[in-house]
């Protein structure tokens, strides 16, 4: 099932379109399409479209100071900031794109904000023998010296409602108010997904992916992270419609 939920977006993603209608203008030679093709890539690739369209997943959600929030049962820091690469010793982990979600939690725990930090187990099919998302953070986090027994890592889950659930089933039906870290356009739906499984959430968005600055002539050319922006913000919008209906 998580392949179904991660390759169907494909079909509906800036590539998967842009693919779609070059393969149409190929074996139709239709112009329509293919300049169609080349408008999509090159306006999607401009960091003046991209910039605005993920601007409005982060819309309502604001850098917040540690110290403002008020005081929760447990920290939850979201899967997703791990990459993985090939060295002497063997496949290694490293922090990817999203690691504020992990300092983000730590800060929040040293600041006195809930007595228990949890990681939620990320594990998908395709990482084999992989250790846990959140067995490698927690593992960093008592390296950087908070107590092991103010640590815990939620059972295995492919996506963020899992994560929800899995959370749910490590903290018990004692634990209601957590404090929810992870990426500012993520948190719209993240928050929901808790919600529904019972909790009463405060958000404490981190990883903002659009800068505050003028715009300049550079904004106008194409750029690979913008284009990924892009299809970023396509595939998450993709998430909130599906969790809606369904």
């Amino acid at each position: 099932m998580i392949y179904l939920h991660k390759l169907l977006p494909i079909v509906l993603s800036p590539i998967g379109l842009i693919l779609g209608l070059m393969l149409w203008a190929a074996f139709k030679r239709s112009r329509a399409a293919a300049l169609l093709a080349i408008v999509l890539l090159y306006g999607l690739s401009m960091p003046v479209v991209s910039d605005r369209i993920f601007r409005t997943l982060e819309q309502h959600q604001l850098p917040l100071a540690a110290e403002s929030l008020a005081p929760g049962q447990a920290i939850v820091v979201l899967s997703g900031m791990l990459s993985h690469i090939q060295a002497e010793q063997g496949v290694v982990p490293q922090f990817g794109s999203s690691s504020s979600r992990f300092w983000g939690g730590i800060e929040l725990f040293r600041a006195g904000k809930a007595p228990q930090l949890v990681f939620t187990g990320g594990l998908m099919p395709w990482q084999g023998e992989q250790e846990p998302e959140g067995q490698v953070l927690r593992r960093k986090a008592l390296e950087l010296g908070l107590p092991a027994g103010t640590l815990r890592v939620s059972g295995p889950a492919q996506n963020t409602a899992q994560e929800a659930t899995a959370v749910q089933q490590a903290l018990g039906p004692q634990v209601k108010r957590i404090i929810l870290v992870t990426s500012a356009f993520h948190m719209p739906r993240a928050k929901k997904l808790f919600e529904q499984a019972g909790f009463v959430v405060t958000a404490y968005p981190v990883d903002f992916g659009v800068e505050a600055r003028q715009t300049t002539p550079m904004d106008f050319l194409p750029s690979a992270r913008a284009f990924k922006n892009a299809d970023t913000a396509v595939r998450e919008f993709l998430g909130r419609g599906y969790y809606a209906l369904f």
